[in-house]
C-alpha cells in the first residue's frame, strides 16, 4: 500500500502546486485524452514489440507485486524452515531413502500437508523435491549441489527480473514519446498560424502537455514501479536461497538444528524468525 500512497502523494503535490499557483486545469483536461492516446499507445506498442508474449504476461502479473509487495512473510519462512528441519532430521536418522514417500508424491506427504501454502507453491515444493531426490540418488557432494542450485537460482532470478527491466526500459522511453506528442502539437499549431494569439496559446499549451505527461509518467510512475518490482523480486529470491543453505549445510554433515539455523540466517532481516521462535516451532513439529 505504500506504493499507492506514494503515487497519490506525487500526484497531489504536482497538480496541487499547479492549482495553488493559479494554473487552470481546462487546457490539461482538453489535451490529456489525446496526448495520452499518443504517448500511452506508443508506449504500449513499443513494449509489446520489444518483449515476447510470455514476458508481456509476466510483466503484467508482476504489477500485482508492486502493490502487494513480497509474497513471503515471517510465517512463511518459519513454515519453510520447519519443513526442511523435518526432512534433514529424517534423512539424518533414517537415511535419504526415507524421504522418498514425501518427495515422489508431495500431495500425499504428511509433511507437506502440514504446510498447505508451501504445497500449493509448485516452484518451491518442486525445488525441494528435486534436490532431495538427487541426494537420494547419491548426488551428495555438497559443493556440487551448492553450485548446481546456485546456477539454477541465478537463472530463475534473471528471468524474474526481466519484468522490472521491461518496465524500466518503457520508463526510459516515455520522455521521448512525450516529445513526439509535443512535436505533433507544434506541427498542428503551425498549421493554424493565422489564428488569433488566444487560440495559438491554447494549442501550444496542449502541445506542451505531451512533454509534461511523458516526463511525469516516466519518472513519477513507471520508473518507481520498475524499481519497486525489482526490489520485491530480489526479496522473494531470498526465500529459495534458504533451501540451498539448509540442504548444503546438511550435506556437509551438520546436525539438523545447525543446518536449519544456517538457513534462518539467509532470511531477510525484517522477516527472519528468532532462534527461540524457530526452535519452539521445530520442537513442536509432529508429523
Amino acid at each position: 500500500m505504500t506504493t499507492i500512497g506514494g503515487l497519490v502523494f506525487v500526484l497531489a503535490c504536482v497538480f496541487g502546486s499547479y492549482a495553488l499557483s493559479g494554473g487552470s486545469f481546462e487546457p490539461l483536461i482538453e489535451a490529456v485524452p489525446f496526448e495520452m492516446l499518443t504517448i500511452g499507445g506508443a508506449a504500449i506498442g513499443t513494449f509489446i514489440m520489444s518483449n515476447s508474449m510470455h514476458d508481456v504476461k509476466h510483466t503484467l502479473g508482476g504489477l500485482g507485486k508492486v502493490i502487494k509487495g513480497a509474497a513471503y512473510k515471517k510465517t512463511d519462512y518459519i513454515d519453510l524452515l520447519s519443513l526442511l528441519y523435518y526432512f534433514v532430521r529424517l534423512a539424518s536418522t533414517k537415511g535419504a531413502m526415507a524421504l522418498e514417500p514425501h518427495i515422489e508424491k508431495p500431495s500425499e506427504s504428511s509433511a507437506f500437508q502440514k504446510f498447505p501454502k508451501l504445497l500449493s507453491n509448485h516452484h518451491v515444493s518442486d525445488l525441494i523435491c528435486d534436490y532431495l531426490r538427487m541426494v537420494g540418488m547419491n548426488a551428495d557432494d555438497p559443493n556440487q549441489i551448492e553450485d548446481l542450485m546456485g546456477r539454477e537460482l541465478k537463472k530463475t532470478l534473471h528471468e524474474e527480473l526481466h519484468a522490472s527491466h521491461a518496465l524500466q526500459t518503457m520508463a526510459d522511453g516515455l520522455p521521448a514519446l512525450g516529445i513526439v506528442a509535443a512535436v505533433l502539437g507544434v506541427i498542428k499549431t503551425m498549421s493554424h498560424i493565422s489564428e488569433p494569439p488566444a487560440v495559438l496559446g491554447a494549442m501550444i499549451g496542449g502541445a506542451l502537455t505531451g512533454t509534461f505527461l511523458g516526463i511525469l509518467l516516466a519518472y513519477g510512475i513507471a520508473a518507481p514501479f520498475a524499481t519497486r518490482l525489482k526490489g520485491v523480486t530480489e526479496e522473494e529470491s531470498k526465500y529459495v536461497e534458504v533451501i540451498r543453505a539448509v540442504l548444503v549445510a546438511h550435506l556437509h554433515g551438520n546436525a539438523p538444528a545447525v543446518s536449519v539455523e544456517t538457513g534462518r540466517k539467509m532470511a531477510p532481516n525484517q522477516f527472519m524468525p528468532t532462534f527461540a521462535e524457530l526452535e519452539a516451532t521445530t520442537q513442536a513439529l509432529q508429523i
